[in-house]
């Protein structure tokens, strides 16, 4: 993989053919950089930024820059700004021509891409204030045509970009280009994709407030530049990451118009690059290292692909598709009874591990018989979307389950359902006359902010006070449910969750403290948090990276070393059937239980605030998805259940 981008004018940089040489396959049409995280590639993007300006700075040039907004470059401004503040970075030789700004929407709207930039860029360096040009969201619409042949000819005056940043929506758009833009579009006023607006509904308090029409530089303005770097993380960006790289230059993909550029880099995570062909199915294009999880990773692709159980997989068929070297030291019937009896092995209904039974074949230890488990939960739902069987089995079973919820989850609470309940709460105050005032005094000043303009860039504290309370009434009354005891349900509060804005504070001792202490005091057997990075507001990585920096803390602790940590998937995907590697199946009955858990989260049903790209219901997708498991499980050749919850253990 690569671990650095090119750096310096582009005489000093390798060309496309030259890299096409040294590691491209014959799939991928643009250059791809793939890092292990997207703290990295966004640092090395940065880096890259930071070598032109200097670069630029040194010949008394203007360095002509094209800025993207949304979550994928925040990382990359900030470390800009840190280099700005602690290597003498100066921005005085730049000239930033951001991509797009939603139309309707003045510099003082929080939700404003002018506010972004300042935000997390423009306030925090030495750029001169004139250099910056941010398309205007407040344009008479009868200006709109020659304020975009201005700000066209603006950046041609400049000579164009000389490197231009993009990111990448999930229609494939770039900047504000949506599917059917033409190659040689220029600076213009669109109409917004109903998934885009979708997408970027999280910034607003509902999807009518999300607008519906942007001004966005061309995709010919964008090919203009000189150098292009698109950068993608998270795995939800894999599917449409495979589409631009691989797939054929279509209007229906604008960002496959990048193929036919000279000098693009497209920077991503492993998990953005996933779907591409030498990750996904490495054996199709060259020699390849059989590990025992590529090995599992091709034979269930295999078995897929002909619709195949994979005991009537024959050695034919692995020859036919490039996976003959599997076959170089065991037969193809061999590694067929490998694979069935390890998928075989990682099904148990029992999650806790089975008393009195042989676990060498089985996920989990049989003993301690009874063992202290902890349910890490991001937002106050997640246990029971992701894992509300596994949660139930583990009870019932009599295991010591505690659930620790790590963030409020307010801002995922609609301003109506808040209001709703606020009245509802100072209207009962009212009636109960020993109340002593202080909390109708909260419920009232929350009524008067609820029912006003919303244009706070920070959610009042009485907002977030009473969305937390719905979440966490909500969330107790689904652990009751299931019949664990209000003492074994614990709020962690995380404080960089409380930022009030959807943007989170970084993390800190303080929230690491919280769970290491919650650890220290139940000492588990079991610990299961969730693995899934796919959360549009990623929340779920931070959690897990402070439960992560606890238990390093805890290392030495003698109780730490009989403790196995379980990684569950949300609401968004499931594992890879090849990571799998404890699969709960679940009766029909129990698949109900768990549904009637999830509903107890009433301020997360019909038209949540986080919806994402998936219009189902939380508890549907939890169905949909469990039932997927089990019918791939099924599809192998393993027994039909109704449905399946899926694990993959960390080792720490």
């Amino acid at each position: 993989m690569m671990t650095t981008l090119n750096q310096g004018p582009k005489s000093q940089r390798m060309t496309k053919n030259q890299w096409s040489a040294l590691e491209s396959t014959k799939f991928e049409k643009i250059h791809s950089d793939v890092f292990s995280d997207s703290t990295q590639a966004a640092k090395a993007v940065a880096h890259e930024i930071a070598a032109l300006i200097q670069y630029k700075s040194g010949r008394n040039q203007k360095c002509i820059l094209g800025l993207a907004t949304g979550s994928s470059p925040i990382k990359v401004y900030e470390e800009l700004v840190r280099m700005h503040k602690e290597e003498g970075l100066s921005f005085k030789n730049v000239v930033a021509f951001n991509l797009d700004e939603y139309y309707g929407l003045g510099k003082e709207d929080v939700q404003s891409y002018v506010y972004f930039m300042h935000h997390h860029l423009f306030s925090h360096v030495d750029i001169d204030p004139e250099n910056i040009n941010i398309p205007d969201g407040t344009i008479a619409p009868n200006k709109v045509a020659n304020y975009c042949a201005y700000y066209e000819d603006k950046i041609d005056s400049m000579g164009g970009l000389d490197f231009q940043l993009l990111g990448i929506g999930r229609t494939g758009h770039i900047g504000f280009n949506e599917p059917g833009s033409k190659e040689r579009s220029l600076t213009r006023m669109v109409t917004l994709d109903y998934l885009t607006r979708l997408d970027n509904a999280f910034a607003f308090d509902n999807m009518n407030e999300v607008p519906k029409k942007a001004i966005t530089m061309g995709v010919g303005t964008i090919l203009k530049a000189n150098r292009i770097v698109i950068m993608a993380w998270g795995l939800k960006k894999a599917e449409i990451v495979h589409k631009t790289v691989e797939g054929h230059v279509s209007a229906d993909i604008p960002a496959a118009f990048l193929q036919r550029h000279s000098d693009v880099t497209f920077v991503m995570d492993v998990l953005a690059a996933s779907e591409l062909t030498r990750f996904k199915t490495p054996w199709l294009v060259g020699d390849t290292s059989w590990t025992s999880e590529t090995s599992r990773k091709a034979v269930v692709w295999l078995s897929e692909k002909l619709q195949k159980p994979i005991l009537k997989l024959t050695e034919r068929d692995y020859n036919d598709h490039g996976m003959s070297e599997l076959l170089a030291e065991r037969s193809g019937y061999d590694v067929n009874i490998a694979m069935f009896n390890y998928f075989q092995h990682t099904l148990t209904g029992w999650p806790g591990g089975k008393p009195n039974a042989d676990d060498s074949q089985r996920p989990e230890r049989a003993n301690p018989a009874k063992k202290r488990v902890i349910i890490f939960s991001p937002h106050p739902d997640d246990d029971v979307i992701s894992m509300g069987g596994t949660f139930l089995r583990l009870i019932e079973q009599g295991h010591e389950v505690h659930v620790a919820y790590q963030t409020s989850g307010n801002i995922a609470v609609s301003d109506h359902e808040a209001l709703l309940y606020a009245e509802f709460a100072e209207q009962f105050s009212e009636y109960l006359s020993k109340n002593d005032g202080k909390n109708k005094a909260l419920f009232s000043k929350a009524i008067k902010l609820l029912k006003g303009k919303k244009q706070y860039k920070v959610i009042p504290e009485e907002i977030r006070k009473i969305k937390a309370l719905i979440r966490r009434g909500e969330a107790i009354s689904a652990c009751r449910y299931y019949g664990l005891p209000d003492s074994h349900v614990h709020y962690l509060d995380l404080p960089f969750y409380e930022t009030g804005r959807v943007e989170k504070a970084p993390l800190s001792g303080d929230d690491v403290t919280l769970i290491r202490n919650l650890i220290e005091e139940i000492k588990p057997h079991q610990i299961f948090a969730a693995g899934d990075l796919a959360d549009p507001h990623g929340t779920h990585k931070v959690c897990f990276d402070a439960i992560i920096m606890a238990l390093e803390q805890l290392k030495d602790e003698s109780f730490l070393k009989d403790c196995w940590l379980w990684l569950y998937r949300g609401a968004w995907h499931e594992y890879p059937t090849h990571e799998i590697e404890m699969a709960v199946p679940l009766s029909p009955d129990q698949l109900i239980r768990k549904r009637e858990a999830i509903f107890r989260h009433q301020s997360q049903k019909d038209g949540v605030m986080f919806q994402g790209e998936d219009s189902r219901e939380f508890w549907q997708r939890a169905e949909d998805r469990n039932k997927d498991t089990a019918a791939r499980y099924n599809a192998l050749g393993l027994a039909e259940y109704e449905a399946i919850e899926a694990f993959k253990r960390y080792h720490f």
